[in-house]
């Protein structure tokens, strides 16, 4: 039986990333849009901050949800989420292109089903059977 849902999450933990490219907030941006585009997203648009002394955190708004990053150059680490709508967008094909050009030794990530379409529709007070949007 397929879940029926709105969308996919990835929570990601990047270890051992390269410092220097943790610290680039143009750099990052670039990677990132790069994610969605071979994830086969549609990008809207950006926005990064590079923080002092160091981090930088940015977001991709992309038409079928986010990407958004978090790092931490001097420990090495950035946060990633990979939040996608619909099933033309694959977010693994992002997490494995970040993971490389990040030059990650490690991962850890959690995939989470988010909208789940029955618990919507028992949870709502509107009548949704009527719905012919197509879940994931």
């Amino acid at each position: 039986m397929k879940l029926e849902q709105l969308g996919r999450h990835i929570l990601v933990e990047f270890y051992n990333c390269d410092c220097d490219i943790l610290g680039d907030h143009k750099i990052i941006e670039e990677y990132l849009c790069e994610a969605a585009r071979i994830s086969n997203a549609t990008i809207v648009t950006s926005c990064f901050h590079k923080f002092n002394p160091w981090g930088v955190s940015g977001a991709v708004i992309i038409q079928e949800s986010h990407l958004t990053i978090h790092t931490w150059p001097e420990y090495g680490y950035a946060s990633v989420d990979l939040f996608t709508c619909g099933d033309s967008v694959n977010p693994w094909v992002g997490f494995n292109y970040l993971e490389k050009v990040l030059k990650s030794e490690r991962s850890e990530s959690t995939e989470i089903a988010r909208g789940m379409i029955e618990k919507i529709r028992n949870f709502s007070h509107k009548d949704l059977n009527k719905i012919t949007h197509k879940p994931m």
